[in-house]
């Protein structure tokens, strides 16, 4: 039997489905996606989980469908939570923009505030349901998301590798941009790529 996956805009899901995504431990639910959100004088580690995940639910504003914004996708796989995936303006992300030495901007000279370049910082699945295509279902989504949103650049900053600690491998691969039409742009170091869809 064919499993049914789904990718919805993080607003249509429930704040109890994302939750199930994040879990109750581990790398993901530690993070609530924030380390890139961060604004400047903010040190992550004085942010409790709790306000970590207080600060993602107004991000994507989950549970609100008629809202015109949310900070991600989220995928269902035969009907249970299943995946996550940020997506925004590249300028949402402070902590990113902010920081010249990141890997992101070595080779670089753009403009860093350009509010129609976005970014997929985050691919996260919840354990149980990896290695089932979840994380290639939500960046191929990922590119219809941001273009249908006015994005003219779409980017995201893969790992080279899988052999990687489990910390580096929330940005994803490069095999998986690559089949959603991601184009490698720059490595600026042997385990990163810089890869990116420019839309017509």
């Amino acid at each position: 039997m064919t499993a049914d996956l789904i990718v919805v805009p993080a607003n249509e899901a429930s704040w109890d489905d994302l939750r199930a995504v994040f879990g109750t431990r581990g790398t993901g639910y530690g993070c609530q996606c924030q380390r890139y959100k961060l604004a400047r004088g903010e040190a992550f580690g004085k942010f409790p989980v709790e306000e970590r995940a207080q600060r993602l639910r107004e991000q994507t504003d989950c549970g609100y469908p008629e809202s015109g914004t949310t900070s991600g996708l989220v995928a269902y796989l035969d009907g249970e939570p299943a995946g996550w995936c940020a997506v925004e303006p590249r300028v949402a992300y402070d902590g990113l923009i902010r920081n010249a030495n990141r890997a992101a901007w070595q080779g670089r000279s753009e403009d860093k505030t350009d509010p129609t370049i976005w970014a997929v910082t985050c691919v996260f699945v919840r354990a149980g349901y990896r290695k089932r295509g979840v994380s290639r279902a939500l960046v191929a989504a990922s590119v219809g998301f941001a273009r249908d949103r006015g994005a003219r650049v779409l980017e995201g900053y893969p790992m080279t590798t899988t052999q990687a600690i489990a910390e580096e491998l929330h940005v994803g691969t490069v095999r998986t941009f690559a089949e959603a039409g991601f184009t490698e742009i720059l490595r600026p170091s042997v385990r990163r790529a810089i890869v990116q869809i420019v839309f017509d």
